[in-house]
């Protein structure tokens, strides 16, 4: 017959256990369990059970309870024998009492399960909040749907020039004022690149007839016309009193504005059409981007030889390179987008010569704009979506996509504080889009920043 050894059941173990007795024979023999797995089907595998941590809690709850500090002792000698810790300290809830330390070696495996940190999805931080519309929309009437133009550019004192066929207009971001600074007499001319010198106060205007003409917008007035190129300017660029233009045969003129012989030296790298040109924010470089698809960077003093020769020459794009733009806290590095038959952004160490990355933007690249905030960049495209998009950097993920017009887009600028970018299309629209927007703690740290700074005393022109 069998005969349970304890009412186990009642004290939560949820394995009985049996002894086996032959009341068949004199001397009662005690058969065990198998110890092998497969065994008595009947009772479960042992290696699964804690056997003397059982027998132990029986025997204790039997027992008359003694407090004497041997008694204590021999207990927790026994459990720590038995089991590896005391069975006082291995309580899962204590109703009073400090917590008990763990001993020194123990490991729960529970603690794996709950103590794990938060998985990527849940600790990435979420992104900064991105308008996808526009902040405001402006018309830009008769602006010429050329790519090989540039004909927006923002100035320092915040105000926002454009280009319309044969006209200059200044649009005061602060104020909304508008004010026509010119309008070309000759119906044959027209207005074909724009760039404001760094302190806001001049205007220099390149135009079809070859002309590069420097206005002063406080007063409204032009305050010199520089004749050297024999075909239109479409791109201009500033470093300090030097003026850089580039044309349509190819060839980059440097004009010192201070002087009454202002063309000062010439640059021969390109082919055809020079449509986009930035000098490096430090002044050490000029990079510029041509119809022939070469980038050429340029030193900004000559060489031993008294000729300004290219420090590198990048071909490896297969369309016209118009958007060229420097990374404000890199200076050797200089992002470039190729046109319609081309649709890559690349970004170049222009000291190596290498190119440290090169993405596929699916469609024509016009311009290319920095974040003076965070580690990104914006891109202006055309056909088939004519979207804005930025980038990270450098890991050159996508972050956002910025749509509204509804041809392509032509040029992009932005404004001085760095937050908002001002996009031209071909539909005839400025859209103002506030997509580098700062944090506000950042923004204030800033302008303490740029309070503290002295103005910079600059030459006249001429």
């Amino acid at each position: 017959s069998l005969f349970p050894l304890s009412n186990a059941n009642s004290l939560g173990i949820s394995k009985t256990i049996f002894m086996y007795v032959n009341a068949g024979k004199s001397g009662s023999k005690v058969q065990s369990t198998p110890t092998k797995a497969g065994g008595d089907r009947y009772i479960p595998n042992r290696s699964a059970m804690q056997m003397e941590m059982a027998n132990f809690l029986l025997t204790k709850e039997n027992d008359p309870a003694e407090n004497s500090p041997t008694k204590k002792e021999q207990q927790k000698s026994w459990a720590v024998n038995l089991n590896g810790f005391d069975v006082e300290e291995a309580k899962i809830l204590r109703l009073s009492g400090k917590p008990q330390n763990a001993p020194e070696g123990y490991q729960n495996n529970l603690k794996v399960l709950y103590s794990q940190k938060t998985t990527p999805a849940s600790s990435r931080k979420h992104g900064r909040y991105i308008p996808s519309m526009p902040d405001r929309i402006l018309d830009a009437p008769e602006i010429r749907n050329d790519y090989y133009l540039n004909l927006i550019d923002w100035s320092s004192q915040n105000f926002l020039a454009v280009a319309l066929d044969n006209c200059v207009y200044l649009w005061n971001h602060s104020s909304g004022e508008i004010i026509q600074l010119l309008q070309i007499e000759n119906p044959d001319d027209y207005v074909s690149s724009l760039s404001w010198i760094k302190e806001g106060n001049y205007l220099a205007v390149g135009t079809r007839n070859a002309e590069v003409q420097l206005w002063d917008i406080q007063q409204q007035k032009r305050l010199r016309s520089m004749t050297s190129h024999s075909s239109r300017v479409g791109s201009l660029s500033w470093n300090s009193y030097i003026l850089s233009s580039g044309s349509r045969t190819g060839h980059i003129h440097h004009h010192d504005v201070r002087v009454a012989e202002h063309h000062v030296a010439t640059l021969t790298g390109h082919t055809q059409e020079v449509c986009g040109l930035k000098w490096s924010l430090d002044g050490r470089y000029l990079a510029s981007g041509g119809n022939d698809n070469l980038v050429n960077i340029w030193p900004s003093v000559q060489g031993d030889s008294g000729d300004f020769t290219p420090v590198q020459t990048f071909t490896q794009h297969q369309g016209a390179v118009k958007a060229v733009a420097w990374c404000p806290w890199q200076s050797n590095v200089l992002a470039t987008g190729g046109g319609t038959s081309d649709r890559h952004i690349r970004i170049w160490n222009v000291c190596s010569g290498t190119c440290l990355s090169a993405v596929d933007a699916h469609s024509q690249v016009c311009s290319i704009l920095w974040s003076t905030t965070y580690k990104e960049f914006i891109s202006g495209h055309g056909f088939a979506q004519n979207q804005l998009v930025i980038w990270k950097y450098p890991t050159m993920a996508k972050v956002t996509e910025l749509r509204g017009h509804t041809a392509r887009v032509l040029n992009l600028t932005m404004s001085p504080d760095g937050v908002t970018v001002a996009s031209a299309a071909a539909d005839e629209t400025l859209r103002l889009w506030r997509c580098f927007e700062m944090d506000p703690i950042k923004k204030k740290e800033k302008e303490k920043a740029n309070s503290a700074k002295s103005s910079i005393i600059h030459q006249g022109i001429r």
